[in-house]
């Protein structure tokens, strides 16, 4: 029997958070028992406005990629953008084009077809030069292409690659790298997508196009404190923070030149709030000859933000949201550089409308991505998803995706994270899987309605033709499983079979690796080449696993939980030895298969559709951001019905909470009826709150995770 654990919290910490964020106690709990108390993490569930995105100049590479692709619009050359055949991959290759397009860029794509391997390949590479290209971008791959990309620039072309998997020891050179898990990238969240990247790419080069594109300033406050004056700078290019400089002055006791601010500020714009307050601050501190030159930016910021008009930096300060989370941001001159991001970021899209809808035909991939490639469920990640969800739920759904939504039958119920991943995602990936991600492509690149609506309608076919493939695989995958993990010490599944189609060798690990709880590796043959899926658990790396023979390899990569490979037929012998070889240093921490853990208990008199505004705060769900799971005691149960006639039946109760009859639906238990309860007993129960929609009319509904009688 499953254990149910609702983990013990502070009460302490729920008031503090209750208090601070003005949220309900319910919600607050929710969050301590998740782990998630900082304001900076909190921010991504409580706002979801893109100004909380970071900076994509963050990258430290970020200003090269940009100048070399302005380069290659000026001066006419050709570029081709090489990227991955799942949905990331796609996406990824997607956002690009379309961006380098506008910019009037002689651009092409190409993507791995049928039995191509993963990564840049040295065709590829050679076609591009015969066609006398000069740039190749990869996105969403490229990292670990360290040899197609030296053969790259032998042949004189330049390489950036936008790509977000764990790099080698050794990174592709000479090359513009853009992956925040490479070291020292300077960008603070590692877990984007490909995609992502190469949204982040076209979001400077957007930025490019504005006057404050490298523009190096100055933000300065001057404050009186303690009978001192407080001077704090901040240096900012494309709206970065370079530097910070305190100067603290007695008045009297130093003049301009004994501080460091003339160095500092040599040859700066200087921007400054209320140019009249700060000019006889510095006045009174240093003499009335002072000069500075500072602009007063609060006039032109006023334009664009009305409520700040009147409003002193101590004002301004408070009226940040990243200081009410908490965020170093939380002084004067943080307010001052925060509302002047504010203000940059909206005279753009003032000045530039079109970006702003071009932005949310972008977020609308990156949302794909991000849900398909299993990104963690927090920090930016949320807001990605978040405001796609909001656009599409809106109505404004991009091309490609429509008719794919149409064929599917969604266009008008309220989509969720659950419906891209199982719907949308499903079956765009089915395309890279068996060979045609160009469909997904010209899916979303096509400008014809017509051929749209014909290509999602072969993404579908191919989607049942890999379901087939699918069923079939996990057959084969079955029978060699469980042998294979007594073999392998119970640490590790691997199973090798001719007969597995090369596109769900990652779909049969997945679902090894949930049904057994342990990493598992799939082997499929295509020639004399062995191709290969690994996708891991309970802690345990995929990529530094697969590192340790990288010396059998023609290639390899991935993410720490996902990883593909390929190595020559003849050599799977030895990389079944080196695994034998490897199994005692695995090491696994424990599994949590068996446990529900609750976020909440919620008594009788609560359960009532309130909930749903709290599961939507927590949206989008996804990896490391489960749905919330509920536990209710005692519930009466006045109905209760069995549904379906296959070999797994389903359970429909009836429980009244007093104020509120709800439906609740248990998949494939409809046994548990007449063994667990009867219809008038009383239960406890785990639930989720979902919407359910038929007919276009919604219901609130439980679906539920286990039930026991009450005691």
């Amino acid at each position: 029997m499953a254990e149910w654990v609702k983990k013990e919290i502070s009460k302490s910490e729920v008031s503090e958070l209750t208090k601070r964020f003005a949220i309900n106690p319910l919600v607050a709990s929710i969050f301590v028992r998740r782990g998630i108390k900082s304001g900076r993490d909190l921010l991504y569930y409580l706002e979801g406005d893109l100004r909380f995105q970071h900076n994509p100049f963050l990258f430290n590479s970020m200003e090269d990629a940009v100048d070399r692709i302005i380069q290659a619009a000026e001066e006419k050359e050709k570029v081709l953008i090489f990227g991955d055949r799942d949905v990331d991959g796609v996406t990824a290759t997607t956002v690009l084009y379309e961006c380098l397009v506008e910019m009037g860029i002689d651009v092409r794509y190409r993507l791995p077809l049928g039995d191509d391997g993963y990564g840049l390949s040295m065709n590829a590479v050679d076609d591009f030069a015969k066609d006398y290209g000069s740039l190749i971008i990869t996105v969403d791959c490229g990292i670990t292409n360290n040899q197609e990309i030296a053969h790259a620039v032998e042949l004189g072309m330049d390489v950036i690659v936008l790509d977000h998997h764990n790099p080698p020891d050794e990174l592709p050179g000479p090359a513009i790298i853009v992956d925040a898990k490479v070291r020292d990238s300077g960008y603070p969240f590692v877990d984007i997508s490909g995609c992502a990247v190469a949204y982040k790419t076209v979001s400077a080069l957007r930025f490019s196009r504005s006057k404050w594109y490298k523009m190096e300033l100055c933000l300065l406050n001057a404050r009186k404190e303690d009978g001192a004056t407080v001077i704090e700078c901040i240096k900012v290019r494309n709206l970065v923070p370079l530097s910070r400089l305190v100067e603290t002055v007695v008045p009297g006791e130093k003049g301009i030149m004994d501080t460091r601010l003339p160095s500092y500020l040599q040859g700066q714009m200087i921007l400054v709030w209320d140019e009249k307050n700060i000019t006889s601050i510095l006045e009174g501190t240093f003499g009335p000859g002072t000069q500075f030159n500072c602009l007063d930016i609060r006039p032109e910021v006023a334009q664009i933000i009305p409520a700040v008009a009147n409003m002193g930096l101590s004002s301004v300060k408070k009226f940040s949201k990243l200081a009410k989370y908490g965020d170093h941001e939380a002084t004067e001159i943080g307010g001052l550089y925060n509302i002047f991001v504010s203000y940059v970021n909206q005279s753009q899209k003032k000045e530039m409308p079109e970006t702003a809808l071009r932005e949310e035909k972008d977020l609308q991939l990156v949302a794909l991505a991000a849900l398909a490639d299993i990104m963690p469920m927090r920090n930016e990640n949320r807001i990605f998803v978040s405001k796609a969800l909001e656009s599409i739920n809106a109505g404004r759904v991009r091309p490609g995706l429509l008719e794919l939504m149409a064929s599917v039958n969604l266009l008008g119920k309220k989509l969720n994270s659950t419906d891209m991943s199982w719907t949308l995602i499903s079956n765009l990936n089915a395309a890279g899987r068996l060979g045609h991600p160009e469909l997904a492509a010209e899916l979303f690149l096509s400008r014809d309605q017509k051929e749209r609506e014909s290509v999602a309608q072969k993404i579908i076919d191919l989607n049942a033709q890999r379901k087939q493939l699918s069923s079939e695989a996990m057959d084969y995958g079955i029978i060699q499983a469980q042998n294979s993990i007594a073999n392998h010490d119970g640490k590790l599944c691997v199973v090798i079979d001719e007969r597995i189609n090369r596109g769900v060798t990652g779909i049969l690990a997945a679902r090894l690796e949930s049904s057994n709880h342990v990493p598992a590796i799939v082997i499929t043959f295509v020639d004399e080449v062995a191709v290969g899926s690994m996708r891991s658990c309970r802690g345990f790396f995929a990529t530094a696993f697969l590192d340790k023979m990288a010396d059998l390899f023609l290639n390899h990569g991935g993410h720490d939980a996902a990883a593909g490979f390929s190595l020559e037929r003849k050599l799977l012998p030895e990389f079944e030895s080196r695994i034998k070889q490897l199994v005692p240093e695995i090491q696994l921490e424990s599994s949590s298969y068996g446990i529900h853990e609750v976020d909440a208990e919620i008594p009788l008199q609560f359960l009532t559709p309130d909930l749903l505004a709290v599961e939507d705060l927590f949206e989008p769900f996804g990896e490391e951001n489960e749905q919330l799971l509920f536990m209710s005691r005692s519930v009466p149960v006045v109905d209760a019905m069995i549904l379906g006639r296959g070999e797994k039946q389903h359970l429909k109760v009836i429980i009244d909470t007093g104020k509120h009859k709800w439906p609740c639906l248990f998949w494939n238990e409809g046994e548990r009826l007449h063994r667990d309860f009867e219809v008038g007993d009383d239960i406890d129960i785990l639930f989720h709150v979902e919407r359910n929609v038929f007919n276009g009319m919604e219901t609130p509904q439980l679906v539920l995770t286990d039930l026991r009688k009450s005691k």
